[in-house]
């Protein structure tokens, strides 16, 4: 995923959610910010960006986030509970109108953890959505690139379900 690629996620991002006013947060733990980087380098998109929590370690994510220390610690922070967990609270702390969350082990091995291994959820009105992604030892800047790109994927998925269901309600 080249940084093309990941600006025009972000610049159609934008396009969906400017005009409605939507607020987007992100926690981001493996990528430490680099999602929320993407969407502030857009000058047009920036502005959906309401607040960004950078959430690398165990602590920060029960800290910042109120994340449940002990489930926490038991998967290393990498597990799909754990980005649903990451998602919603970022919505609820922010006030946003839809909120996503990465966390996964972007390398090198450390233990028997899965190098590669990368969890994305997605939290709104109407609920949630996780995509795992098993990426495999690619190097820890290729891994982060591609799940910058699968969140911003995984947002313009979930604004255009969001923005179905409203005007068939």
């Amino acid at each position: 995923m080249t940084k093309h690629a990941i600006a025009t996620l972000v610049h159609d991002l934008g396009e969906l959610l400017l005009p409605g006013h939507f607020k987007i947060a992100t926690a981001e733990s493996c990528t430490g910010g680099m999602l929320a980087c993407a969407i502030v380098s857009d000058v047009d998109a920036s502005s959906i960006l309401e607040r960004a929590f950078v959430v690398y370690t165990v602590d920060a994510k029960c800290d910042m986030l109120g994340l449940e220390r002990d489930r926490v610690e038991e998967c290393g922070g990498v597990a799909k509970d754990v980005a649903i967990a990451m998602a919603r609270s970022a919505l609820q702390k922010s006030g946003a109108d839809l909120a996503v969350a990465i966390t996964g082990f972007a390398g090198p091995r450390e233990g028997d953890e899965e190098v590669g291994l990368i969890h994305i959820a997605t939290a709104y009105a109407q609920g949630v959505r996780h995509k795992s992604l098993h990426l495999g030892d690619i190097g820890r800047k290729t891994a982060c690139e591609q799940a910058v790109a699968a969140a911003l994927e995984m947002m313009i998925e979930a604004s255009r379900a969001f923005f179905a269901a409203r005007t068939s309600a």
